[in-house]
């Protein structure tokens, strides 16, 4: 049996201390260590730096604040890892928690860490046919963002969820605190055109 058909195994990692729950995950790969270390060592600088990002900006405050750290599989077949990793920090008497939302997307036979912009053919108008796709959700799902959208970043934050594509935003980064992290599934079908074919993409949309 072709050993990507089938899940990886996934271990959870915990950091606590008083105050402190951080919950990230590490792929057991046997078969490959240089490509599960590869790929591990990719999930660990994410959480680092999620870290060092509320940190830097003064939110954490040892003994004080509580800080968590979780993660979510998104897609863990046919060989494509793919991810959130999340954190909340609260110190009282904050109005609102600090929060964030990241991912990553791997392929167990290379461990590549995939850009949004590594999805996609070479010089394939991705960032526009996105773009047009979320202008129609926001207005058919009455999402209400801060301004008329215009487009994504060409290294917008996205996850893969087998046959859909997932791109989502941050916080406040185009709507109110009460939307959430807006998120916007689009079927692989609907790029199938664009999607470089030996990508994560072209491998979930596969027979």
């Amino acid at each position: 049996m072709d050993p990507y058909r089938l899940p990886v195994p996934i271990h959870t990692v915990m950091i606590t201390s008083p105050g402190v729950s951080i919950y990230y995950p590490q792929v057991i790969w046997p078969s490959n260590p240089m490509v599960q270390d590869r790929i591990n060592h990719a999930i660990y600088q994410k959480v680092y730096r999620m870290f060092d990002s509320i940190n830097q900006q003064g939110y954490f405050q040892p003994g004080k604040t509580e800080l968590t750290g979780n993660y979510e599989v998104k897609n863990n077949q046919r060989g494509i890892v793919s991810l959130t990793l999340s954190n909340f920090a609260y110190t009282y008497p904050m109005a609102h928690p600090v929060d964030n939302l990241t991912s990553l997307t791997t392929d167990l036979r290379t461990g590549k860490i995939y850009k949004l912009k590594d999805l996609f053919k070479p010089g394939s108008p991705y960032v526009e046919r996105i773009s047009e796709n979320i202008r129609v959700q926001i207005k058919r799902r009455d999402i209400p963002v801060f301004e008329e959208f215009k487009s994504i970043r060409p290294d917008q934050d996205y996850y893969i969820a087998d046959k859909c594509l997932v791109i989502f935003f941050q916080r406040y980064e185009i709507a109110p605190r009460p939307a959430g992290y807006p998120m916007f599934p689009i079927s692989i079908y609907d790029l199938q055109d664009m999607i470089k074919e030996d990508g994560p993409l072209g491998i979930m949309i596969g027979d």
